[in-house]
């Protein structure tokens, strides 16, 4: 099962690091996804790590201000969020398949394994 953590309230201009736990998975054969969903809208992606990192791709919102990376010793994967802005306000969920290519797209329904998502709140 997948977990995600360390969201909260912020304020513009913060930074937050998000965790997910891969427990009892060999996570380095996982690709991991990065999700997020505002208040009445889509779910939207965004990044996407294939297995062992070799590859990183960022939606439009997210570029230059998040990073991916993970831990294999930890089995945990993380996301960085900087100079956050009201906008990113959202649900973040991780999700995680095995050997994940991007050339499946960064999208939800290349995931099939999803963990509960953790709340992100940016004021102004």
């Amino acid at each position: 099962q997948l977990q995600a953590s360390g969201g909260g309230l912020v304020q513009a201009g913060d930074s937050l690091r998000l965790s997910c736990a891969l427990s009892g998975r060999t996570v380095h054969t996982y690709g991991v996804g990065w999700f997020r969903q505002a208040p009445g809208k889509k779910r939207e992606a965004v990044s996407c790590t294939t297995v062992r990192d070799e590859s990183i791709e960022y939606s439009d919102s997210a570029k230059g201000r998040v990073t991916a990376s993970r831990d294999n010793a930890k089995n945990t994967a993380y996301l960085d969020l900087n100079s956050l802005k009201p906008e990113d306000t959202a649900v973040y969920y991780c999700a995680a398949r095995t050997y994940f290519s991007l050339l499946a797209g960064c999208v939800a329904e290349s995931f099939d394994e999803w963990g509960q998502g953790t709340l992100v709140t940016v004021s102004s």
